[in-house]
């Protein structure tokens, strides 16, 4: 045989060699380790809860934004933002200033009503005469007295339109001053002072909004606002429970009732999103600011302290579901379970198991 032939043989020879002794290496290593053994978890009982999650804030349900009902210049400003105040408190005082047109209008009137006063006054005056020397009739005189009341009326109704938009208040309400006092309509904390000292303010009326001289709110009385998937709001129910979750607020849970689900979705990032909104139960001494973010676990169903498992350990055949329970050192034997509810990570276990069982965890074989 050529020396060229036996080359590739020598090679061939060599390798079934180191092939058959690793055989043998790894048989008789395996026939040298004890029998396998896996870790294990027991059963526990625990309180199981399917929520579906909904991001949005923590706002009051009332918030009110005092306006000025004349325009001017701010003068006075009496509360702060966290303050406390009650209905008709005193907020902000406003210095009046008049428009150039109103008043003139006004002065026009109030001379007019003079010359008409002082008319009706020579009629009624010539006529108590001729009523008294019986020329005329009582009814022929009336009619002079109710134009002589009239003009008085009238007189009285410039003046005070006059006062108004020169003062910002009637002479008949009492006051004279040139300022209008801004109180609050509702009571609770001041969120938001966004005027200062100087500022001009509008009143509110047909085209403009006004000027907001104060926010208020109750904030005992707070709401989370929030957005759900069309693909969840099916079902929620009026009533769910939500837990609150605030990324300001570490380590610390709030509680809510669902009180509102929007009967129409709006498109959000190619979604369609549905408004719900839920009261938040505050414990006496508990407090949340205003505009907080918060994610609200919904709660879709609860099982308090039922018998669970982790989902990791279950085990599928066809549409069933068992485990492998531990029953005596090494051995394991095979359960079929009946489900319950699941969170994603622990499910409830109806029947097939015991509390005492220990089940069979996926994970490598230990050897000893």
């Amino acid at each position: 045989m050529k020396k060229g032939c036996l080359i590739p043989l020598i090679i061939f020879v060599v390798i079934a060699v180191g092939g058959a002794i690793a055989v043998i290496s790894k048989l008789y290593a395996d026939e040298q380790k004890g029998p396998a053994r896996y870790e294990t978890e027991n059963v526990m009982t625990k309180t199981i809860i399917d929520k579906t999650v909904a991001t949005g804030s923590v706002e009051p349900r009332k918030e009110v934004a005092v306006k000025p009902q004349i325009s001017g210049i701010v003068k006075e400003i009496f509360v702060e933002a966290g303050d406390t105040i009650q209905e008709n408190q005193l907020i902000a005082r406003v210095k009046v200033i008049p428009n150039m047109a109103s008043l003139n209008n006004s002065q026009n009137r109030l001379e007019r009503a003079k010359l008409s006063l002082e008319n009706s006054q020579r009629d009624y005056d010539r006529n108590a005469t001729l009523i008294e020397q019986e020329v005329i009739s009582i009814a022929e005189f009336q009619q002079f007295e109710l134009a002589y009341r009239q003009a008085q009326e009238e007189l009285e109704a410039a003046k005070d339109a006059l006062s108004i938009v020169k003062e910002g208040v009637g002479q008949r309400s009492g006051s004279s001053t040139n300022t209008t006092l801004i109180k609050a309509t509702i009571g609770g904390m001041v969120l938001d002072v966004p005027v200062k000292q100087g500022n001009s303010v509008i009143e509110a009326n047909n085209f403009n909004d006004g000027t907001t001289i104060a926010s208020v709110a109750d904030m005992r009385d707070l709401v989370f606002l929030g957005k759900v998937d069309e693909s969840e709001v099916e079902k929620l129910k009026i009533g769910m429970e939500l837990i609150l979750t605030i990324a300001a607020i570490e380590d610390r849970t709030f509680n809510a009732v669902l009180e509102y689900i929007s009967p129409k979705g709006v498109e959000e990032n190619g979604a369609i999103q549905f408004e719900i909104k839920a009261a938040v139960k505050l414990e006496e001494g508990e407090f949340i600011r205003a505009g907080y973010s918060a994610n609200a676990d919904v709660v879709l169903a609860k099982r308090e302290n039922v018998m669970s498992i982790a989902e990791s350990l279950l085990q599928f055949s066809n549409d069933s579901v068992y485990v492998e329970v531990e029953t005596s050192e090494d051995f394991y034997e095979k359960r079929w379970l009946t489900t319950g509810l699941s969170d994603g990570i622990f499910i409830e276990v109806l029947n097939g198991l015991d509390e005492s069982d220990a089940i069979k965890k996926w994970s490598q074989p230990i050897y000893e």
